[in-house]
């Protein structure tokens, strides 16, 4: 495959590209978790029980996830440019029409749009990373946008909720949905698709490695068959299935179950609770640099060193808290604030092996797929988790007890088997496609 000329060592205007695409990335979280910090004000405001409001964020989850290919196909057709700027808009909108929504369908409606957007902005600055950075920086700047992005949830949980108490509900949103519009300007002005070296079309190589065969392909190909081709090879599948089953389990205990298991199962205090699911963001801001390390000094051993040891690290502390008698200790639960910290870092290399495997003309229709499987995963977990609990007659808070939660977060076990298995499965394929030498 032909690549374009690079530096080893970007310039300013390289790391200014990077530096508006992590902050646009911040902001989007900032998108993604906005209701999570206000939910009793959300539920005075939509008169709403927890299971309507529960479905903000798993509609917001669904539509992120299924949106991961288009975006992934509309990358690669225009670059990243226009499809970040459109994503901020997209999630300006759906915060301005939060701010005046005063029913459950309309809130939907905006979160549906603050999904959508979403979607578009982490593929979009991961395609400035490979159009824009030698390959060897690569995966520690994955990691890096991906511990730096959480910081929005901490602008989301603090400032978010102080301006809305100081103000008013609409005023808190409406101010978020100014900060999309701001960063769509900003993210257009200053973000470019490509160097100015490259080619505006540009030509890579396809090989095929059972026959020998070098076939010229472009940007211009067909977004179907981008697709089919990108899904046909296994480094692809081998990312999509490293996405499943790592980063699945933190996203379902941040996003919704996690509060409810500490204060309603394990009998904490709401303070004390919300402390230790912030060590979760504390501990993956650690561990990203390490496991991003890790992944560039020995990319051919990440499934076997990185992802799989952390898919059975997750699974074993679980079930240990699972199996604890009685309610576990605080420091056990840490542990497994520790072990579900890992996933996302180790999620990051999923998008190693789309970079390693994927020439640049489908580059983030393999990122769209990879991307869309742990949100598939935490999808499903959600699911399982919540109709555990209601087979079990615990579906309401006061109905909720320590051994239906043990019982429902059992459910992901069957997650972490299929993902760890089909990983296996894709590694050795992926070897055998490239002809046993994996890319150093």
């Amino acid at each position: 495959m032909t690549s374009p000329p690079r530096l080893d060592r970007p310039g300013w205007r390289t790391w200014a590209l990077w530096g508006v695409g992590l902050l646009a990335y911040v902001v989007s979280i900032v998108n993604r978790t906005s209701l999570s910090a206000v939910g009793v004000d959300a539920a005075v405001r939509f008169d709403a029980d927890a299971s309507a409001l529960s479905m903000f964020a798993v509609i917001q989850l669904f539509v992120y996830g299924a949106m991961q290919i288009p975006v992934g196909l509309l990358l690669d057709r225009f670059g990243a440019r226009p499809v970040i700027a459109i994503g901020m808009v997209l999630m300006a909108v759906g915060q301005l029409v939060m701010a005046f929504a005063d029913a459950v369908g309309i809130g939907i409606l905006a979160r549906v749009l603050i999904g959508a957007g979403d979607a578009a902005i982490f593929p979009s600055v991961l395609r400035v990373i490979a159009t824009w950075f030698p390959a060897q920086r690569a995966p520690l700047l994955v990691q890096m946008t991906g511990i730096i992005g959480q910081f929005g949830q901490i602008i989301a949980v603090v400032p978010l909720a102080a301006l809305l108490h100081a103000t008013s509900w609409s005023v808190a949103f409406g101010s978020v949905a100014g900060l999309g519009l701001l960063f769509a300007v900003l993210t257009y002005v200053i973000i470019r698709n490509r160097p100015p070296e490259r080619r505006a079309d540009p030509v890579d190589t396809s090989v095929d490695t059972q026959t020998g065969a070098i076939r010229v392909v472009t940007s211009s190909a067909d977004l179907r068959q981008g697709f089919r081709e990108s899904w046909a090879h296994p480094g692809t599948r081998l990312g999509f299935w490293s996405h499943f089953a790592t980063p699945f389990a933190g996203t379902a205990f941040m996003l919704l179950w996690g509060f409810p298991f500490l204060t309603a199962g394990e009998g904490l205090a709401p303070a004390t609770a919300s402390l230790i699911m912030t060590t979760l963001v504390l501990f993956g801001i650690v561990c990203g640099p390490v496991i991003g390390a890790l992944s560039s000094r020995h990319p051919t051993r990440r499934s076997r060193w990185l992802v799989l040891p952390v898919v059975v690290f997750q699974a074993v502390i679980w079930i240990v808290v699972i199996a604890w008698p009685g309610p576990a200790p605080v420091w056990l639960l840490v542990v497994l604030m520790f072990a579900l910290s890992t996933g996302g870092p180790a999620s990051m290399i999923a998008f190693d092996h789309a970079r390693t495997f994927t020439p640049s003309h489908r580059l983030s229709t393999a990122t769209g797929i990879v991307n869309g499987g742990g949100f598939l995963a935490a999808l499903l977990a959600i699911l399982f988790i919540g109709i555990a609990m209601d087979l079990q007659g615990a579906g309401t808070p006061e109905t909720y007890s320590l051994d239906a939660f043990r019982l429902a977060f059992l459910t992901q076990v069957p997650l972490w088997v299929i993902g760890g298995i089909a990983i296996v499965i894709e590694r050795g394929r992926t070897i055998r496609h490239v002809g046993g030498v994996l890319p150093r």
